[in-house]
């Protein structure tokens, strides 16, 4: 996943001057939220981007991290 470092911000960035993440959203289209330095949540223009799309590799981390929390257990006991 490629992410404009321009338009990163924290956690605590956003929860204290959001206009501010709002204002950036609508100038790059998006704003990656970051907390614990890993991306958290997305901000989207949906004047300029109105679907939401999401690249193959983004499906499959996606559909692998369901099924591991889904089956952790299961996952937990194979590995023993």
């Amino acid at each position: 996943m490629m992410i404009d470092t321009n338009a990163i911000v924290t956690a605590t960035e956003a929860n204290q001057n959001f206009s501010r993440v709002a204002k950036l959203a609508e100038k790059k289209g998006r704003v990656y939220v970051f907390k614990n330095n890993r991306p958290k949540l997305l901000v989207i223009d949906l004047d300029t981007e109105p679907q939401i799309e999401i690249s193959d590799e983004e499906k499959f981390e996606l559909v692998t991290k369901r099924i591991l929390k889904e089956h952790k257990a299961a996952f937990e006991e194979l590995a023993k």
